[in-house]
């Protein structure tokens, strides 16, 4: 319960600042580039860390570290709703950015450390559903909060759910999660942290979300940002080729598989925000609706959302991962063509849908992916990658999209663009477990049972 009540208060926090961002601009007299800001500042910070926290996770026990990173953002959230100025919040995201990276890969890994592999794939659905619900509620009830009481309300809307989701899980210790996998940590020591190569991934993540966020800037500032990304991310891999205790063990990203499922996520998120961010301009833009009304407009993307991960479990066993994310990108590719249709209403709402369906599925099954391959003992890597990259797939799907506007291409031209990045995607799911297929690197404590093959 903590691990889906954590995702959404961060999921929740995330879409209703979108709301508020107009009235704290002139509440704190502050410029448009200040108020981008605010959201930079966190997307750097939590894109920047979320592999490290992961194992910070897996040394020290996801239950801490959830409560660290919980308690931590409830009292970023509590000073940004005090800040006096606005380089206060600018601050104050930033440090809720790092919270968050300490919360967010722990809220996989405590579903890793308690569920076996062959029944990971239910409570990933039931997390992605409430993310889904999150999503949907969070500009209305944002812009309930900001009309009623300001966009002060919004920040402190996270305050007494941080505390009371935190608080338990400090007092707790990560023992009873321990019993109930048995001895799958038995003997083991615990990992190292690596910090060389956390400050290398760190470098090169932040230096590429924040030139994508940046964008359109200067050729000069756009290439120094993306070749310093590219140097460090090099360095990255050459020092992880060389060391003892790599922050990425073999174990969880030396597969095909989970390359696959992790560029799988990545395109799909980029497909999905980049449509998304590009339609809200075409409603508020082109057909006039205010803020509110395109909200409307793209409702059925999170009640499909939410209807189609519970039933993605069954697709897994029934089909397997090749087939079920491949079938649901090529969906999510397909709404994002309807919605580069004329607007009309049906149109707009049959492709929202479309991108939820495919997206949700695509969600529950390619975490799975990722997340069961992994042992016990690194489950806080995995859910930190994870995590990357349904960070860095929206920062790329929004650049792309303010890229190719700024260059001059309508509207259908760019959606017509971001689907083909998912439908790129399709083929990557050949690399993907098929049905009734066991992972050659089964973890510890996954168990094929007489009498069947393993459930997926």
């Amino acid at each position: 319960m903590s691990s889906v009540a954590g995702a959404v208060l961060v999921a929740l926090d995330g879409t209703v600042l979108t709301v508020a961002q107009p009235t704290l601009q002139r509440s704190l007299h502050a410029s448009f580039a200040q108020v981008q800001w605010t959201s930079t500042a966190y997307l750097v910070a939590v894109a920047s860390l979320l592999v490290f926290a992961g194992r910070l996770g897996d040394r020290y026990g996801q239950r801490r570290v959830f409560a660290i990173g919980m308690l931590g953002f409830g009292a970023a959230s509590a000073g940004i709703g005090l800040a006096p100025g606005i380089d206060w919040v600018i601050g104050l995201r930033a440090a809720q950015g790092v919270f968050g990276a300490l919360l967010q890969p722990a809220t996989l890994g405590m579903l890793r450390t308690v569920f076996p592999p062959d029944r990971l794939a239910t409570p990933l659905a039931v997390r992605t559903s409430a993310i889904g619900l999150a999503a949907a509620a969070g500009p209305l009830l944002g812009g309930a909060l900001v009309g009623a009481w300001g966009w002060r309300a919004v920040f402190f809307l996270s305050v007494l759910p941080a505390l009371a989701l935190g608080l338990p899980a400090l007092r707790s210790t990560d023992r009873a999660a321990a019993g109930a996998t048995g001895a799958a940590r038995v003997g083991t020591s615990r990992p190292g942290l690596d910090p060389a190569g956390a400050v290398l991934l760190a470098v090169a993540l932040a230096c590429l979300v924040h030139t994508l966020v940046s964008l359109p800037a200067s050729a000069a500032a756009t290439s120094a940002g993306l070749g310093v990304a590219a140097l460090s991310g090099a360095a990255f891999v050459c020092h992880e080729r060389r060391t003892a205790s790599p922050l990425l063990p073999p174990g969880v990203i030396g597969t095909p598989a989970v390359g696959a499922a992790l560029a799988v996520l990545v395109a799909a998120s980029a497909s999905l925000f980049g449509a998304v961010f590009t339609e809200t301009y075409v409603l508020q833009r082109d057909l006039g609706l205010d803020p509110f009304g395109s909200a409307l407009r793209g409702v059925p993307l999170a009640i499909l959302m939410v209807l189609s991960a519970p039933l993605c479990p069954a697709l897994l066993r029934r089909w397997g991962a090749r087939w079920t994310v491949g079938a649901a990108t090529a969906v999510l590719a397909l709404g994002v063509l309807a919605l580069s249709r004329p607007a009309g209403t049906l149109t707009v709402g049959c492709g929202f849908a479309l991108l939820g369906a495919g997206f949700g599925t695509v969600m529950v099954a390619a975490t799975h992916v990722v997340v069961r391959r992994a042992e016990v003992a690194a489950a806080g890597v995995a859910g930190g990658l994870q995590q990357t990259a349904l960070n860095v797939g929206p920062v790329v799907g929004v650049a792309a999209a303010t890229a190719l506007a700024g260059a001059g291409a309508d509207h259908a031209r760019t959606l017509l663009v971001l689907a083909a990045v998912a439908a790129v995607a399709v083929p990557a799911a050949r690399a993907l477990p098929g049905r009734g297929v066991v992972s050659i690197t089964q973890t510890p404590d996954e168990r094929v049972f007489p009498g069947g093959p393993a459930r997926r």
